[in-house]
């Protein structure tokens, strides 16, 4: 029987914050299937062909480490995304457009670089995906940060991120880098007013 490991359980602090107050983490350096793109998600074909891309390598490789050597069963990380223009003055929920983006997802510490070529060569075999051209595997390290759980659409995200940006001004901090989201429900399967985002900023 594979050993199983519960990630979200192990990293609780970084992927099951509280919905009711911002907290500030450490998040380590950790690696991650990344692609990168532009333009509004919600209508970017280059964003959709992202997330299929994404969402094979990572279950080709749980797959692939379960009937290896290793036999380690583990839940695939949810998707995660940084969203950012290049003037972060003028970042706006109104106008997705002009964002760019890096759509992501963790992988566990014992997931090598020659284990993603090797799921990289499986799933292009058997699908025709062409986001997979793009996709990296890549260490990633955000530092201090701030975030909360919100619920709700993805359209009416505004007012919880300026509260967690005027959170970290009150503080006497500044804000660092791009702006992160980590989606823990499937937005087919759930109702807009039901998903749950982790909405998270680093800062210095």
């Amino acid at each position: 029987m594979p050993t199983k490991i519960d990630l979200k359980k192990e990293l609780k602090h970084l992927y099951n914050p509280s919905a009711k107050q911002v907290s500030v983490v450490e998040v380590p350096e950790m690696n991650f299937l990344m692609i990168d793109g532009t333009g509004d998600p919600n209508t970017s074909q280059a964003y959709q062909d992202a997330v299929e891309a994404l969402y094979s390598i990572a279950y080709a490789l749980k797959f692939m480490v379960k009937k290896g050597k290793s036999a380690v069963d583990y839940a695939v990380m949810p998707l995660e995304g940084l969203w950012w223009v290049d003037d972060m003055t003028r970042f706006s929920m109104n106008d997705k457009d002009a964002w760019k983006w890096t759509s992501m997802i963790m992988q566990p510490e014992f997931i090598t670089a020659g284990l993603f070529q090797e799921a990289l060569r499986q799933v292009k075999k058997k699908k025709d995906l062409p986001a997979l051209s793009g996709m990296r595997f890549e260490s990633f390290y955000e530092g201090q940060a701030a975030q909360i759980l919100y619920f709700g659409p993805y359209s009416d995200e505004g007012p919880t991120i300026e509260r967690i940006h005027r959170f970290i001004v009150e503080q006497a901090r500044r804000l660092r880098g791009r702006h992160h989201e980590i989606y823990l429900s499937d937005p087919r399967r759930t109702a807009p007013a039901k998903l749950k985002t982790i909405i998270r900023q680093p800062f210095d």
